[in-house]
């Protein structure tokens, strides 16, 4: 995990925290995408115990890029990521079984992920025998997929108000973010 993006999260997730948009404050989910989606680039902290709940491979999408993720869009079908802090909120059997509802917490970054329909969700082309594969995982339309087997501990521990960031360093994101901040 990149530190500066640990450092951005941390941050973020105070703020947060003492806006009292957290739910569920026990976590604190962060996307590295500096790292190439054949990496497991998605950590979940336990900020009670102070320890990593998860590591896993996570999608980016499919007009981010092939192997990293290098553009991001508020658009919908825009096909792209959207960077930046969100809020988990609640889950929905969709196609892709159970899912998670994520609600963008920047405006003109990331606050139009609900209408674009960005959500956590499993997908068989987020695997490791994918990205041993082909070099990369599969891409998604923007959300952020995860391994099918760990799909549901994952949002199960994430639901309903956690902190959920997604992190990418060569853009002009910091520069709008009111959350992204390091002192």
């Amino acid at each position: 995990l990149s530190m500066h993006a640990f450092y951005l999260a941390l941050g973020g997730y105070g703020k947060l925290l003492n806006e009292g948009k957290l739910g569920n404050p026990r976590y604190l989910s962060i996307v590295d995408f500096s790292q190439p989606s054949n990496n497991r680039r998605l950590y979940i902290i336990d900020m009670k115990d102070t320890c990593l709940s998860f590591h896993t491979w996570v999608s980016h999408g499919r007009n981010s890029g092939e192997k990293y993720a290098t553009r991001f869009s508020n658009v919908q079908n825009s096909l792209m990521s959207s960077l930046g802090f969100f809020v988990t909120g609640n889950t929905y059997m969709g196609q892709h079984g159970l899912s998670l509802r994520l609600k963008g917490q920047e405006p003109g970054i990331n606050d139009k992920a609900e209408q674009r329909g960005i959500v956590m969700h499993a997908a068989d082309y987020v695997s490791e025998t994918v990205a041993q594969r082909q070099g990369f995982i599969g891409r998604s339309w923007g959300c952020p997929a995860v391994p099918t087997e760990l799909n549901e501990p994952i949002i199960e521990t994430i639901k309903e108000g956690s902190a959920f960031f997604i992190y990418h360093p060569g853009t002009q994101y910091q520069k709008y973010s009111r959350y992204a901040r390091v002192k």
